[in-house]
């Protein structure tokens, strides 16, 4: 049987990777992307979300514009330097002939899990501000989703944004914590594991070597982001973020678990938007209560790598 999954996404190139992952994997349906800001602002990931769903021939599936600020502090900003001012490699694209409906991504998200109880898996690859709205909306939704698999957090390693935190949690902490806070099932796919999943140069080359839309994309689109991964982590390559989460969604052997609960640091201290997991027993106060949350510590990179390959360049139209 396949797997509902609503992709709440700020694209990104890794995004886009991670979305034509998804499409292409028959253990997924993809019954919507909701937007949100990050890797760039949400009008432009609205815009990259809807061309992305062009290229992969699958317009039929809504986009629901979201929130274009955190909850309480203001946006920190795009980042250019990592996903081009276009957020797809600064590679020219026209303009999408769809649009996004009117509904917005909070209520979206509500309204699909609300009407399909149990059912619908939340993949949220950008800050998680779409999915706490939701919460805030229809608190419910945590009984009535059947599991929030996320990129972002970094349990037992450093951060990306900053020595402390990663990308997606730092911008948006606040809504982090409730996200993990909340009675569902929540796993976290981080640095933890992303940082061992390494697509190098000769993994990337084959993209190019295939002639199909969606491999052809991803073939423009990772020369700059790559750049940025080889100049800041002197590594071959890129890190595969994104992807990774969609992978745990299609198959969690690749993956190893641990079980904590999980607080985000919501301070205004160095650590802000640190996800720090609940060790030790008894558990300090901050984590007494908490749910328990999936925190993936170990992958198997070279598997997740060429199954992505495979779904995007064997079944792509």
């Amino acid at each position: 049987m396949t797997r509902k999954v609503i992709i709440d996404t700020d694209p990104g190139v890794d995004d886009a990777m991670a979305i034509f992952f998804a499409l292409c994997s028959p253990e997924l349906d993809v019954i919507g992307l909701t937007t949100v800001f990050g890797n760039v602002h949400t009008d432009l990931a609205t815009t990259n979300a809807l061309r992305l769903l062009e290229i992969a021939g699958r317009s039929d599936i809504p986009v629901a514009q979201g929130a274009d600020a955190p909850l309480v502090r203001p946006y920190g900003g795009p980042v250019p330097y990592v996903h081009g001012e276009d957020g797809q490699g600064n590679v020219p694209l026209p303009p999408p002939s769809s649009k996004a409906i009117e509904t917005q991504a909070a209520v979206f998200i509500v309204e699909q899990i609300m009407r399909a109880p149990g059912e619908i898996t939340l993949v949220p690859l950008g800050p998680l501000t779409n999915i706490a709205l939701a919460l805030r909306l229809e608190p419910r939704i945590a009984h009535n989703v059947r599991e929030v698999v996320l990129m972002g957090g970094n349990a037992l390693c450093p951060g990306n944004a900053t020595p402390a935190a990663e990308a997606n949690i730092h911008n948006d902490p606040e809504a982090a914590d409730l996200v993990f806070g909340a009675p569902w099932q929540v796993t976290m796919v981080g640095l933890d594991v992303t940082h061992r999943v390494n697509m190098t140069r000769a993994h990337l080359e084959r993209y190019a070597q295939v002639d199909k839309p969606m491999a052809q994309h991803i073939a423009r689109i990772t020369p700059f982001y790559r750049d940025f991964f080889e100049k800041t982590y002197h590594c071959d390559g890129i890190y595969v973020h994104d992807s990774s989460a969609v992978a745990y969604v299609i198959d969690p052997s690749l993956f190893k678990v641990e079980r904590w609960p999980v607080r985000v640091d919501t301070s205004s201290g160095v650590s802000r938007g640190k996800t720090w997991p609940g060790l030790g027993d008894p558990l300090p106060p901050p984590w007494q209560g908490r749910p328990l949350v999936n925190v993936c510590v170990e992958v198997d990179g070279e598997r997740l790598i060429e199954m992505e390959y495979e779904r995007v360049c064997q079944s792509s139209p």
